[in-house]
């Protein structure tokens, strides 16, 4: 098994859902909420998210093929998406974006938030999802498939059980130390989209 892999492929989806970050947001969303209730929004968003991650990862290159995009130039593409989500998060768009979307959903009372915003588009959204479609490019076949639904649903799982205990994880870290480990991971998604150009400029030749 490919450690280097697997690791990549953690920090990639990890950075790119941003547990962390999402969880003062799944709080406001579902503030004023009983327990039961809150925990069976936790459950259907992560289920969703994760469903729908799954479909792109298994047949996201086929699409692609099929329209006529290679791998390389989707790998460049994803790369320069990621950098700007990156910059987001370094310079707090990101946060406000989303802040944004859950203030929307918080005008009707009587919405059910696990599907619209949770689930799509803050668990999988665009990046998550190209993401997840390069990683597998990066490992073809079965094996790699597997073991990046595998990543990502272990991510998808560390997301629910922050949304469980999301109250005390707003505690502990406050809103500094969140934006203090928003901006870390930031720098690390900066790093990894910089890869993900490179290799795909790699399989165009233009790089050794």
């Amino acid at each position: 098994m490919d450690t280097a892999f697997l690791v990549t492929a953690f920090v990639a989806l990890f950075v790119i859902i941003d547990p962390i970050g999402m969880t003062p947001l799944f709080v406001a969303l579902t503030q004023g909420m009983d327990s039961a209730r809150r925990r069976a929004i936790a459950i259907r968003a992560c289920v969703a998210g994760a469903l729908l991650i799954a479909v792109f990862a298994a047949f996201g290159e086929q699409v692609l093929g099929f329209i006529g995009i290679s791998m390389p130039a989707f790998r460049i593409a994803g790369g320069i998406l990621l950098f700007l989500t990156a910059l987001d998060m370094l310079f707090e768009r990101r946060a406000r974006r989303r802040k944004g979307q859950a203030d929307a959903s918080e005008e009707d009372e009587g919405d059910d938030p696990s599907i619209f915003p949770l689930a799509i588009p803050l668990i999988a959204g665009p990046g998550s999802i190209t993401t997840v479609i390069l990683l597998v490019g990066q490992r073809p076949g079965t094996e790699g498939l597997l073991l990046v639904i595998a990543v990502m649903l272990s991510v998808i799982a560390l997301a629910l059980v922050l949304f469980l205990m999301g109250g005390l994880l707003e505690r502990a870290l406050g809103s500094v130390g969140i934006n203090v480990v928003t901006r870390l991971l930031g720098m690390l998604l900066a790093a990894l989209a910089v890869q993900f150009v490179l290799d795909g400029l790699r399989g165009f030749g233009l790089a050794g």
